[in-house]
Parts: C-alpha cells; sequence; structure tokens
C-alpha cells in the first residue's frame, strides 16, 4: 500500500510541476524562446502573494485575483520592453538576456525580503484530506493543485485552438512574415504570449508559496523541474507537459520510498532515460 500511496501522492505533485512547465511550453512553442529566468518568475509571484496577504489579511489563495493580472502585466511590458528585441535566428541573445533577469530577481527579492524562508499559510485546507478505500488519504491542497493544473493546461489548449488569439499565436509561430503581412502586429502577439504564460506562473507561484517553505534563491530549481516536464512530455505540447510533471512526480516520489535522499536522483534519471530514448519527448507535437 506504500507504493501505491507514493504513485497517488506523485501524480498529484505531478500537477504542480505541470503548472511550473506549462509557461515554458507555451512561449516555447509560440516564439520559441526559452526563458531561463522561468522558475524565479514563479518565485517572484510567491512573494508577491506573501506582500498582498501580509497586506490584506486575506487567504493566500484568494490572492490569485491580484497576482496573476499584475504578473501577466509585467510579462507583456517585458516582452515589448526587452525580449522582443532580442528574438532573431541567434537563441544565444535570449538567452543571455533571461539568465541577466534571473540574476536581477534573485537579488531585488534577496535585497527586500532577505534571505529567510517564508511560507504561506492557507488555512485548514493544507491539513484537510479525503480518506480512500485501502487506507489511503489524499490531501485537499494536492488535489486542488492538480485539478487546477488540469483546468489551467485545458484553458490554454482551448486559447490555442478555439480562439482568434491562438489562431495568432500558431500563426507567428508558423510564418511570422507571412503573418505580419495578414495585418498582424508580430510584437504584440508575442507580448499577450508572455503575459499568459506568466499569468499561468502566477498560479504556480501562489500554489509553491502554500505547499512549501520559499526564498529568493530556490528559482534555478523550479526551473530545472520545468524544463524537466517539458522535455519529458514533449517540446510546445500542453497536454504532454501535464504527463511529463507526473512521470517527474511520480519517479520522485517513488525514489524517495526507496530511500529519502533518492528523491530528486529518481527523478532526474527518469528525465534522463526518456532522454535518451526519445530525444523529443514522448509527445513533441504542438497539435492536439
Amino acid at each position: 500500500m506504500d507504493w501505491i500511496n507514493a504513485i497517488v501522492q506523485g501524480v498529484l505533485l505531478g500537477g504542480l510541476y505541470a503548472l511550473f512547465a506549462a509557461g515554458l511550453s507555451l512561449i516555447f512553442g509560440v516564439m520559441r524562446l526559452v526563458n531561463i529566468a522561468h522558475g524565479d518568475f514563479i518565485v517572484l509571484a510567491a512573494f508577491l502573494a506573501l506582500s498582498t496577504t501580509t497586506a490584506l489579511g486575506i487567504n493566500p489563495l484568494l490572492t490569485l485575483a491580484i497576482v496573476v493580472p499584475v504578473m501577466a502585466g509585467i510579462g507583456y511590458v517585458l516582452q515589448r520592453g526587452i525580449l522582443n528585441q532580442t528574438l532573431g535566428d541567434d537563441i544565444l541573445p535570449p538567452l543571455l538576456v533571461t539568465f541577466g533577469l534571473s540574476v536581477i530577481i534573485q537579488n531585488g527579492l534577496l535585497e527586500v525580503y532577505s534571505a529567510d524562508p517564508q511560507k504561506m499559510n492557507a488555512g485548514p485546507i493544507e491539513t484537510a484530506s479525503v480518506a480512500l478505500p485501502g487506507g489511503l488519504n489524499v490531501g485537499v491542497l494536492p488535489l486542488v493543485m492538480f485539478a487546477v493544473s488540469v483546468a489551467v493546461i485545458a484553458g490554454l489548449q482551448w486559447i490555442f485552438y478555439q480562439t482568434a488569439l491562438g489562431r495568432a499565436f500558431r500563426a507567428v509561430s508558423d510564418k511570422q512574415d507571412i503573418a505580419q503581412l495578414m495585418g498582424l502586429n508580430k510584437a504584440h502577439v508575442f507580448g499577450l504570449a508572455m503575459a499568459l504564460s506568466l499569468a499561468v506562473v502566477a498560479v504556480a507561484g501562489v500554489f509553491l508559496g502554500i505547499r512549501t517553505s520559499f526564498d529568493p534563491s530556490i528559482g534555478p530549481g523550479r526551473l530545472i523541474f520545468g524544463f524537466e516536464a517539458v522535455i519529458i512530455g514533449g517540446l510546445g505540447n500542453l497536454w504532454g507537459t501535464l504527463i511529463g510533471g507526473i512521470i517527474l512526480g511520480v519517479s520522485q516520489n517513488i525514489g524517495a520510498q526507496i530511500n529519502p535522499g533518492w528523491q530528486l536522483l529518481a527523478g532526474h534519471i527518469a528525465f534522463l532515460i526518456v532522454l535518451a530514448v526519445k530525444p523529443r519527448g514522448l509527445f513533441p507535437r504542438i497539435d492536439g
């Protein structure tokens, strides 16, 4: 039963990893941009939620109403003001700029919040659980996080394939020059893509801050989990990202079940196995 419990908990943990990865997958699918600062934006969102909770005295989950639009606005301004200037045939400039952003965000958060670990208290939902047959107990908060991750990915998939904005994303992704000839403003579309990406990052950051403690230095670790989930699932495939997150979460929990010190190692081994067998991931196409 302990193994079954480890797998169930790993699946639910995979929902959080999918939230880490969905924004990465989105912007890579639209503009082939790899955002090195992605993990630091997750931590920034967690700190914004912490400040909002402290200032307004509200439940951290309610801060989503504030943090999501704020992060989306940051994403749009960042893309239009800086990142659009770096996009081109050479992938090095955006990598260097986002690396610089990562350093700036980490040091800025360190200056404002110090290096002390922080955590948000969401109240009774953190300890509430649901009893399942066989003596299993599943936490309500992990269930909520998994349900939200599925809803977020389903929403992104709907935007991509059922809306005018999604058609614009796909058009500039496939043929940028032709899309501009048809009247699309590439810079604006890329800005909207980054805004959507950081809106998802905001959701991930709030749940991260509720689930565990966080400090300004943990961004690169969240970036690695996001990268691994994206690559396992397949670059640019949103549902593949969810499956990649689940594989990563289950691998880590099974590793921890064998030996607590093997938790992270097991996840990395699963990632390397998938990379060796299928270098483009399990579901590499964005079509869905």
